[in-house]
């Protein structure tokens, strides 16, 4: 993970290499806007101080996973070396509460955080951080992502179950207008086929199953049995046209309703009462990611070293979904630059901060290999 003192001094970092801007970032930043680049911008320095100097409203997505509460030993102290908890969760809140003033109206802020244990008992420091952030600084909460890490490292304790998840938050500013392209990050829809002049959508249905249910029904009226049938056929059409990839058909009294069979809770349980019937359709660009995302940790991936597990792929989805082509990206804590790396690779503008030179150089040396 990356490294930030809330209250360093300029003086206490290591000496910033060319090209590393270690003072005047708001000149630094607004040039670099101006720039057609994706090479990215480093500022050198505490993240607080840096971002106290940067112009609000003018980073599309921000991603970031800073140093988690008690697990590193850095040598400038700061951030993730608090005596309490409490005092991490309110230094970080801090920290994201201007990168919310520098984040567009339609922007997203993406956080990576895991979570460690204090006297046998697991803190809970990344909720703990979210509702802070929901309920004191009004960040609107989207999404909870579990990164599932498949193969974590080695867990001897005889008392518990191991650790092979962490958490990513994704947080907008407004409810409704944030810039979010899912056709970005869609799975390509398997396609549909014609078997024996039939349409058979890529799960194969074909409306055999459902014409039958519909005839033998005894719930449906006649009424409602030809508008199933009209509306199948329809169904059927489109999957044929690849208007939609696939399909399903909900039945009254054949299948239960998808989400509640509270008339008053769910408009689907409303429409089987009414209609007797509904479908739902599947994007013919593919399916959305799902909460959980499989992704092995990775310290290779780019880098000769630093040791966080924070891969490039853990990046992908949030800047592709969050982030207009040409936008900036921001990682306050950026490290040896993994989100910046990623944002490169992605034709995205960004800008990392970091108190380290030494893992500034390193960004640099390996963003420049793209170039």
């Amino acid at each position: 993970m990356a490294r930030s003192v809330l209250e360093a001094e300029h003086s206490q970092a290591a000496p910033c290499p060319p090209s590393v801007i270690a003072t005047g970032y708001y000149r630094a930043f607004r040039d670099y806007a101006r720039e057609r680049t994706c090479r990215p911008l480093l500022l050198q320095g505490d993240a607080m101080m840096v971002l106290k100097e940067l112009p609000a409203d003018s980073i599309d997505c921000a991603m970031t996973s800073p140093p988690y509460w008690g697990k590193r030993e850095y040598e400038n102290g700061g951030i993730g070396l608090e005596a309490d908890y409490r005092d991490y969760v309110r230094d970080l809140a801090t920290i994201f509460g201007e990168v919310k003033r520098v984040l567009k109206t339609e922007g997203s802020f993406w956080l990576n955080i895991g979570d460690t244990y204090e006297n046998k008992g697991l803190v809970g420091i990344p909720w703990r951080l979210a509702f802070e952030l929901t309920d004191t600084q009004g960040w609107i909460l989207r999404n909870s992502v579990i990164w599932n890490k498949v193969k974590s490292g080695m867990d001897n304790t005889k008392d518990r179950l191991g650790n092979v998840h962490e958490n990513i938050f994704h947080f907008v500013k407004q409810a409704k207008g944030y810039y979010y392209n899912a056709d970005a990050i869609r799975s390509k829809p398997r396609e549909a086929k014609v078997v024996n002049g039939a349409v058979v959508s890529a799960t194969g249905v074909s409306g055999v199953r459902y014409k039958r249910q519909i005839e033998l029904s005894t719930d449906l009226s006649e009424a409602e049995k030809r508008e199933a049938f009209r509306g199948l056929d329809m169904m059927l059409a489109d999957v044929g046209a690849g208007k939609i990839s696939d399909f399903r058909m909900i039945i009254r009294a054949q299948q239960r309703a998808t989400h509640s069979d509270s008339e008053k809770l769910s408009g689907r349980a409303k429409e089987l009462r009414d209609k007797g019937f509904y479908f739902l359709r599947y994007h013919p660009n593919g399916s959305k990611p799902s909460d959980v995302w499989d992704i092995i940790p990775e310290d290779t991936q780019g880098r000769e070293s630093h040791f966080a597990p924070y891969p490039v792929d853990l990046c992908c989805i949030p800047i592709l979904a969050a982030c207009p082509e040409g936008g900036i990206v921001l990682d306050p804590f950026c490290g040896t630059g993994t989100t910046l790396f990623a944002a490169r690779n992605l034709n995205r503008k960004s800008v990392g901060i970091d108190i380290s030179g030494q893992y500034l150089a390193h960004t640099q040396e390996r963003c420049a290999s793209l170039l």
